[in-house]
């Protein structure tokens, strides 16, 4: 009793504290044998790169001399890329939406402009891009922007019509402007509307075409400062593009029309083509179509031009999809697309606006996707798009890193996953090809999981901050397909939508193992075979894991035809209810009462299942609905491949299932873990009067492989149960005995799994009521106070306080902040572990912490990371040779990483346990707590992991207000803090994961990844990792004139826009209109971009120009204060000459 006590005031010392305390007695031995390596210095946080679709796309803009593609999106944020792993993501601090892109082609300088009226320059020619100038209007609203190649003059068009010309160079508005009530007829009364376009004729730099809304064309003559011509047509106008030789332009409009017309016929159009419109037979119009938004019109040395547009379908194809339309010569070619067109563009073979522009692709950016279509092959076949955009082919629901994997993996992965590619693609290279790849200085391999909303799981190698995928699987295809059938909607979904989502995954990645939960309450195991196989029937088991029992269900004092009163062991009589087993495929359905009882929410499939190679189904196991009530969604899941165990949880309780042998070895509602210790008071609500001590005892299930499917899993556990128990066959009676009860628990905690004899007769299938959770032979508590399973972890550990030898454990963690231990008694490896029994054994509490159990892990006596066991890979169909050594692999004793069992008590390990407010080091086998640390008190922890660094490991945290942090092991001091990113969406808390050596990731948008790092190492490295979009390329040869044009003047004449807009002629423009804004990155944007050795060289290289910078202006200075002295002293000289001869009365 006394060694009890003073335990018990110690443990309520530290619970008093707030900060990482050590318990003097029994912490500071421990602490002494560990030095601890990992400091402050060696975090650092930062955003390394973002993959997947622009979220909310709004525009859109193509190099073709570098072949970089650049997207804005509604948030403000700009996603640059080049060849396949050459990827940017920036964003301008505003968050307005992008509403125009334009490249200073080949200049390595991007233009945005936003909806929030600014315009800003962007430097591309350093890793990470930044702002170089930007310009805020403040009088008028932007609605075009237009920069001809090889100017440095941007012309911007506004909402009241005018046009604005900006110098690139310096970010300075021009004093040239030209205003809409000039460039319109001086007898129109009505205002023009916004400016849709604006383009310089393609032969004449000097005349300018303006676009007006309400359906007017200008061609403004820049020098004479006048209109040459307008072009009037009664619909509005959505675009405008030239031909090559700028002797003909075509509108698009909103009644579905196309007009061509010459410049110099000004009354109607040349030519009125309605792409999509029904030609009446009288001559009429046709019927008005759907707005063409865009039109792009390219020529061909050799062959006829293309017009390329969208929309301009007719208002009849009702349901119809998206379309680009495609029109060359006779022929009409009707895009359809899987989302509506935000933009689009033809990339072409030369930058110049007046040569044959030879179309070979566009590209087309629609709301959720980014397709490039072949316009040189006949069918127009797309691209296979080699950007990592499929994200959120279906919405994304789960996700899972790994960082450093075994590295025969990811090859194994893109092997079965190259196999599943779509056929059709174009056969030409991926067309956006430029920027180089950064060096990548991380040589481990990396992989993220991401779980989805149709119960897809997609495998990614997201090594050296690339992302690619690399297999897909689809769980949905285990189960029937959903018919429109009330009934059968009303027994089956728990959830409105999506009924194959997966919620949890688990994954070994040694062994290849793979489990998933889904939302519909079942799981499915999945082991990864090279070879494709038949699967004649779907291995299923189905559990009854209820929390609450009614008295009405309680079986009869004294009966003996229930299973909850079972006979003690050595009874001589089976129950009478016993029959042969039943036909029907599933276990019972809606009683007499209309209860549904015994019913999954999905239906397995019942016909063979083909499962190419890759990952194939193992086992599933499904939760029943229990006498009208539905199964509760799994909140947590684990998967040891050692053990050949899977274990879930939820508000109910828990299971554990071996999956060798097909059977259940656990299923009990949580507060049976804690037995006559539950330190918490509940009511019980349906007490049993007449319990056996066998009570407690799990359900068992004998579900080999040769067991029919027809037969009821439900029927086949009641046989199980009942033929061990009674004594059917002297095997069961021995084990029975084998069985003694440690003298501190009671009977009702015992809970074990036999492989029961074959050949047992099953009960009847309609008195199925013992698979039930034993929670009501213990108590029953309200749903209210319901305590969830959290968390699990299986280890090689102490199981019992004061234990000499290690044994596999599993530790579960509760929303209660308890953490319960589970002993596992395994049989030896090989034939007799598919044989021999499981024996699971709860062994009492480890710690209580505030708040819901996150995450555990365990520490040898050095401090040294211990990974759970596992068993290697092994290929699962072979046959022959191959067998053999999948018998021996079998036979092998699995790779376990903890300590040898004869290790002695002072050679303790570290149970490190996280939950959502404090985390604490408890050593073991003493179970003493030496450190505890409170991580928040006003918040709470969403996700924590121990990870390892390159010299230690330590504990990883995302709290809900925000903040990253990290705490070292075992002292759990705080090693970084940092105010990252507050919760603003529920799905950055479902999808935030920390991994090993400092990499860490979430789902920032529905459509994007953000991967962050909080290693310095990695921040250091991050700028050479990071890839280049700027390369130097030589600006193709503009085209030739030929020998005549040149003689008789027919070729592109050029203009000096620097005379024509500059200060001297233009003069200034007015102060209130823009206001100019220096890029927040300094000197070429450099101060932010450089990190390291080059950080060094950059400042030094910044203090030059800067000191040059002011050396220059002082020099400037200093000339201006010498011309000011000369002109006054020029002025004086005058002023003398006059005055010298002058008389003092003539003043």
């Amino acid at each position: 009793m006394k060694k009890f006590n003073i335990r018990k005031v110690l443990d309520g010392l530290k619970e008093q504290a707030s900060s990482s305390v050590s318990s003097g007695q029994s912490g500071a031995p421990e602490n002494n044998l560990m030095h601890e390596t990992l400091q402050s210095e060696n975090f650092q946080l930062c955003k390394t790169v973002r993959h997947g679709f622009p979220y909310q796309p709004s525009s859109m803009a193509h190099d073709p001399v570098q072949k970089i593609l650049a997207i804005g999106t509604q948030s403000g944020a700009l996603r640059l890329f080049g060849r396949p792993g050459v990827e940017c993501y920036c964003q301008h601090e505003s968050g307005a939406a992008v509403i125009s892109l334009q490249f200073l082609i080949n200049e390595g300088a991007l233009v945005s402009a936003l909806a929030d009226d600014s315009v800003h320059l962007w430097n591309l020619r350093q890793r990470r891009p930044a702002i170089l100038h930007s310009l805020k209007f403040n009088r008028e609203r932007i609605t075009f922007v237009h920069l001809p190649f090889q100017s440095k003059w941007l012309y911007i068009g506004t909402e009241k019509g005018n046009i604005h010309i900006v110098n690139v160079e310096s970010f300075t508005l021009s004093g040239y402007v030209i205003m809409w009530n000039k460039a319109i007829e001086l007898s129109s009364k009505a205002h023009p509307g916004p400016v849709v376009h604006i383009s310089d004729n393609p032969m004449d730099e000097g005349k300018l075409i303006i676009g007006y809304e309400a359906g007017i064309v200008v061609l403004w003559d820049l020098k004479s400062k006048k209109a040459d011509y307008r072009y009037t047509y009664d619909e509005a106008i959505h675009s405008v593009a030239w031909h090559h030789e700028g002797k003909q332009f075509i509108c698009s409009h909103s009644d579905g029309t196309l007009t061509i017309w010459n410049i110099k016929g000004q009354g109607k159009p040349f030519q009125t083509i309605t792409p999509h419109g029904k030609q009446p037979k009288d001559g009429k119009k046709p019927e008005p179509c759907k707005p063409i938004l865009k039109v792009e019109y390219k020529t061909t040395r050799l062959g006829d031009p293309f017009m390329i547009l969208s929309g301009g379908l007719s208002y009849d194809t009702v349901g119809r999809r998206p379309c680009l339309t495609v029109m060359h010569g006779k022929s009409t070619a009707v895009l359809e697309m899987d989302y509506p067109i935000v933009d689009f563009l033809t990339l072409c073979e030369t930058p110049y606006s007046n040569d044959f522009q030879e179309p070979y692709a566009v590209v087309v950016l629609l709301e959720k996707d980014l397709v490039v279509i072949d316009l040189a092959q006949n069918g127009y076949p797309i691209f296979e798009n080699p950007y990592p955009l499929t994200i959120h082919e279906s919405p994304v629901t789960c996700c899972e890193y790994f960082a450093d994997c075994p590295v025969d993996l990811i090859p194994a992965l893109y092997s079965v996953g190259s196999r599943q590619k779509r056929q059709g693609y174009s056969k030409k290279e991926w067309p956006i090809s430029g920027g180089n790849w950064g060096l990548g200085t991380q040589s481990y391999p990396e992989i993220i999981i991401t779980g989805h909303a149709d119960g897809t799981v997609k495998f990614w190698d997201a090594s050296a901050i690339m992302l690619q995928v690399l297999y897909k699987l689809k769980t949905a295809k285990v189960f029937e397909k959903s018919r429109n059938n009330k009934e059968d909607k009303q027994n089956t979904e728990i959830v409105d939508e999506d009924p194959f989502a997966i919620q949890i995954m688990a994954w070994c990645p040694e062994s290849r193992m793979l489990c998933v939960a889904g939302v519909s309450a079942n799981l499915i195991i999945y082991r990864f075979s090279k070879q494709e196989i038949t699967t004649e029937v779907v291995q299923l088991l189905e559990v009854r894991l209820q929390y609450e029992v009614n008295d009405m269900e309680s079986p009869p004092e004294g009966g003996g035809g229930g299973d909850r009163d079972l006979p003690t062991p050595g009874a001589a009589s089976p129950s009478p209810q016993t029959t042969g087993p039943p036909t029907h495929p599933s276990t019972s359905s809606n009683s007499s009462d209309g209860v549904r009882d015994n019913v999954p929410c999905l239906k397995v499939r019942s016909t063979p299942l083909k499962q190419s190679s890759g990952y194939q189904v193992e086992l599933v196991v499904q939760l029943v609905w229990v006498s009208g009530e539905p199964p509760q969604q799994i909140t947590s899941l684990a998967l040891n491949s050692s053990y050949g165990l899977i274990v879930f949880g939820n508000s109910n309780g828990l299971a554990v299932v071996d999956y060798l042998q097909r059977t259940v070895l656990l299923n009990l509602g949580t507060v049976e873990l804690y037995g006559s210790n539950d330190p918490y008071q509940r009511q019980a609500r349906s007490p049993r009067k007449a319990r056996q001590p066998a009570g407690g005892l799990c359900d068992i299930n004998e579900g080999s492989a040769s067991e029919d499917r027809c037969k009821s899993p439900t029927s086949v556990l009641a046989s199980n149960h009942q033929q061990f128990y009674n004594g059917g066959g002297g095997r069961g009676a021995k084990m029975s005995r084998k069985l003694s009860l440690p003298t501190e628990l009671k009977p009702d905690l015992v809970l074990l799994s036999v492989c029961p004899p074959r050949g047992a007769n099953p009960l009847d299938p309609r008195d199925s009521s013992f698979s039930r959770s034993r929670s009501s032979s213990v108590t029953s508590i309200d749903k209210e106070a319901r305590e969830a399973i959290t968390s699990f972890h299986f280890c090689e550990t102490f199981a019992r306080k004061g234990d000499s030898a290690i044994t596999p454990c599993l530790y579960v963690g509760t929303s209660l902040g308890t953490v319960l231990a589970v002993a596992l008694n395994l049989p030896p490896a090989g034939e007799q572990r598919l044989l021999q029994p499981v024996i699971v054994l709860p062994s009492g509490t480890l710690a209580r912490l505030k708040g819901s159990i996150l995450r555990m892990a365990f520490l040898d006596n050095t401090g040294t990371f211990l990974p759970p066991a596992f068993e290697t890979w092994y290929e699962p169909n072979a046959a022959g040779a191959d067998s053999e050594e999948r018998d021996k692999a079998r036979k092998r004793r699995p790779v376990s990483v903890s300590p040898s069992t004869s290790q002695e008590l002072q050679e303790s390990q570290y149970a490190v346990v996280c939950s959502e407010k404090q985390a604490k080091v408890i050593a073991l086998p003493s179970q003493n707590c030496i450190f505890k640390h409170s991580i928040t008190e006003t918040s709470f922890v969403l996700r924590a992991d121990v990870v390892q660094m390159n010299i230690g490991n330590c504990v990883a945290c995302f709290c809900a207000n925000g903040h990253i942090m990290t705490l070292s092991l075992p002292g759990l001091r705080p090693l970084l803090d940092v105010n990252y990113l507050p919760l603003t969406d529920m799905r950055i808390a479902r999808t935030f994961c920390f991994t090993n050596l400092g990499q860490a990731m979430y789902l920032t948008s529905p459509t994007e990844i953000q991967r962050i790092t909080y290693s310095q190492e990695t921040c250091e490295n991050l700028q050479e990792m990071l890839g280049e979009l700027f390369t130097p390329v030589e600006t193709p040869e503009a085209p030739n004139r030929g020998f005549f044009k040149g003689l008789f003047g027919g070729g592109a004449t050029s203009l000096d826009r620097e005379e024509l807009f500059g200060e001297t002629q233009a003069g200034k423009a007015s102060r209130g209109l823009a206001q100019h804004i220096p890029g927040p990155q300094g000197l070429e944007g450099m101060k932010g971009a450089a990190s390291g050795v080059v950080a060094d060289l950059a400042r030094a290289r910044i203090a030059l120009d800067e000191r040059g910078q002011k050396l220059g202006e002082l020099d400037e200075r200093t000339a201006a204060m010498l011309a000011s002295a000369d002109s006054f002293g020029k002025h004086a000289h005058d002023m003398m000459l006059k005055c010298k001869d002058k008389k003092w009365y003539q003043f």
